[in-house]
């Protein structure tokens, strides 16, 4: 019969292209560590750089302005010694214009000797008066010293040209303050990455230890079902050692069980390899998990209906294994979340606008909010087997493997649970 394809089918041009960009987006997603650290290191430069450079603009701008005042505060003082009747207008000015100096402001004569009282030739200088005046005068020329350095004094002179006094002048205690700030920003970040790294390498110590805790638990949960149809199956033989069709039937069983150890093996050793995909009749890779599952349900003490609603001629680019892996695992949480004895599991495979979706439905006890925010975490767990890697890992199989997607998208306490599984690749016959 031919086969009529799905947009989202492999045999399209455009889905080839669609498959290299999403491999390319995945490699982009998983950068190897040394690539992850230089991208961070990247940022972490540019951050402080951006942060210094910005800062330095500030502190320029201050620069700026504050020459501005101190230049604008000379003019005042020069034209006051200029003018012969001292106007009132510009002593109330310059007695204005004083108090917003922040600034430090020492005025001395043409040699740089600081004018006396020092204290009154000053603006913003902690001078110390219970010194001598040889002391102070020592301190004074130590400043004037270091505002020279910083930068040229501004000349006051009279109408003749003569200097009459010289202003010397540095930046203000504000202006070192935004320098140091982006330091000491750059010091408390460093230490709160450095905290960060801490609390985060325990909490990846945690998480590793979780997830080998969890792989143990979801390997006894794995070979409990053919383990304990085993033990059934040997006890079977025992009660029926002079019947030749029980035992062949029992035989077969066995050889069924001993296969899935084998599968189980098989399982757990692919786990971060890629796998092989090729396109399988879904219905058929959904039936055969659930006939085998269906007879080992009662050796686990429950009566469990499990009802298929299969569409047999819809074809899926998917990995077998892998595939009845995950329903197998949603099987099993379905099983352990009924606790009644009218037990019902509802599978549905069918195509819902377009899409691909599997269901998985119980009539079981059902989730809290809280636990379906965290039932695909490694190592979560409710219960004292199961649930600790199988769906974590059936989320990683669907999602990464098969570039679908796996969610619960029904769920409350005493009305159930179901999950739901979409994929974006299949055919129909």
């Amino acid at each position: 019969m031919k086969r009529r394809r799905n947009l989202l089918g492999t045999s399209h041009p455009s889905n080839r292209k669609a498959g290299k960009l999403h491999y390319t987006a995945l490699w982009l997603r998983s950068p190897s560590k040394w690539k992850i650290k230089a991208l961070l290191a990247f940022f972490a430069f540019s951050m402080v750089a951006s942060v210094l450079l910005y800062t330095q603009s500030l502190v320029n701008e201050l620069v700026r302005r504050e020459i501005i005042a101190v230049e604008f505060y000379a003019s005042i003082f020069e034209h006051n010694f200029a003018s012969a009747d001292n106007n009132p207008d510009l002593l109330f000015l310059l007695d204005r214009v004083a108090p917003t100096i922040t600034f430090p402001m020492i005025f001395a004569d043409v040699s740089g000797e600081p004018n006396w009282p020092y204290l009154d030739f000053s603006k913003n200088i902690d001078v110390d008066t219970t010194q001598t005046k040889d002391q102070q005068r020592e301190y004074m020329l130590h400043r004037v010293a270091e505002m020279a350095a910083v930068y040229h004094p501004i000349d006051i002179k009279d109408e003749s040209g003569a200097i009459i006094t010289r202003i010397y002048y540095t930046n203000s205690s504000l202006i070192g303050r935004i320098r140091l700030l982006p330091y000491v920003e750059i010091v408390i970040v460093s230490a709160f990455i450095l905290l960060s790294y801490v609390a985060f390498s325990y909490v990846r110590r945690s998480e590793e230890s979780n997830v080998w805790v969890g792989m143990a638990k979801e390997a006894a949960h794995q070979l409990g079902t053919p383990l304990s149809s085993l033990l059934a199956w040997v006890e079977i033989l025992r009660l029926n050692v002079n019947n030749p069709e029980q035992i062949e039937e029992t035989t077969t069983e066995i050889e069924q069980d001993i296969a899935r150890l084998n599968i189980i093996a098989t399982r757990f050793s692919k786990i971060g390899s890629e796998p092989e995909m090729k396109s399988e009749n879904l219905g058929d890779v959904i039936e055969n998990v659930c006939i085998y599952f269906e007879k080992r349900v009662p050796h686990l003490g429950k009566q469990i209906i499990v009802e298929r609603n299969l569409d047999f001629t819809i074809d899926a680019r998917i990995n077998g294994e892998l595939f009845g892996w995950v329903v197998e695992n949603l099987l099993k949480n379905a099983v352990e979340a009924i606790d009644s004895s009218n037990g019902r599991i509802t599978i549905t495979l069918g195509i819902v606008k377009g899409k691909l979706t599997v269901t998985v439905s119980d009539n079981g006890k059902g989730m809290s909010v809280q636990t379906r925010r965290q039932i695909f975490l490694p190592g979560y767990t409710t219960k004292k087997r199961g649930w600790g890697l199988g769906l974590s890992l059936s989320k990683r199989i669907i999602e990464a493997y098969h570039r679908g997607k796996i969610a619960v998208r029904d769920s409350a306490p005493g009305k159930g649970t179901t999950f739901i599984i979409e994929l974006p690749e299949y055919s129909v016959r």
